[in-house]
């Protein structure tokens, strides 16, 4: 088999796309991380700053 030839063969049975499992575990790791930005989001400091800014943004008039 010449080296085009070897070329053109690999390129036919190249994987191009994820797997099921890459697929599940980047669902999880995405899953995850909002669980951790969730559980920052809801801490007591970072709620009252968020709702701060909320509403300043929601009292500026323009």
């Amino acid at each position: 088999m010449s080296l085009a030839a070897a070329v053109r063969q690999l390129r036919r049975t190249k994987d191009a796309g994820m797997t099921t499992a890459e697929y599940a575990v980047g669902t999880i790791a995405a899953c995850a991380f909002a669980a951790l930005l969730l559980a920052v989001i809801k801490s007591g400091s970072i709620e009252t700053l968020v709702a701060n800014v909320i509403t300043t943004a929601l009292s500026v008039s323009l």
